[in-house]
């Protein structure tokens, strides 16, 4: 009898000890790696775009809010879904002093065929060897995931989205931009 005792608590030992272990995850890790923390300067970068004098700088933002987005892949439907939207709502976005900035691992060709394909009118940055979209923990098996981050005209990174949906996402970030905003 005291064996059957015994063998039936082992389900609840078994779920409190999950359930404390999960309790200490540290928030800041996500599938991709871990995130920069929020409220500091935002990881620096410098990469080949295909626009203006072919490379881009988030120090080139300064005084202005940015929204930097990565993706998986150009020409897929998801990442083209999010791109479209993007561009739907790009005045909406510079009426907030606000600039668009997309990074995937598709060089700078791909790039411009996707902007001329799907007429986007801001820059897609070629981070081919993943070093800056790992600096963000939006790397994964090869490619960055589909994350976005606010940062502030100082520079200083205010917010992330790590479970993005292309259809409304756009939407999403304009009103937490406009939350960010009201409080500054």
């Amino acid at each position: 009898m005291k064996v059957s005792k015994y063998w039936a608590k082992i389900p609840i030992i078994i779920s409190i000890i999950l359930s404390l272990s999960f309790s200490f995850i540290n928030p800041v890790l996500a599938l991709g790696g871990v995130q920069p923390p929020l409220n500091q300067p935002a990881p620096q970068f410098t990469l080949p775009t295909n626009v203006g004098d072919g490379e881009i700088s988030l120090t080139d933002y300064q005084g202005k809010w940015v929204v930097l987005y990565f993706y998986p892949k150009d020409f897929t439907p998801g990442c083209t879904l999010e791109a479209q939207r993007f561009q739907k709502d790009l005045s909406k976005y510079h009426s907030l002093n606000a600039e668009i900035i997309g990074v995937s691992v598709d060089d700078v060709n791909s790039h411009q065929e996707f902007c001329d394909e799907e007429g986007l009118k801001y820059p897609l940055l070629a981070d081919t060897d993943g070093k800056v979209s790992k600096s963000y923990g939006s790397w994964l098996a090869g490619f960055s995931m589909r994350h976005t981050y606010i940062i502030n005209p100082d520079g200083v990174l205010i917010a992330q989205f790590l479970g993005v949906r292309p259809a409304i996402h756009s939407q999403e970030v304009l009103t937490k931009l406009q939350e960010l905003q009201s409080y500054s």
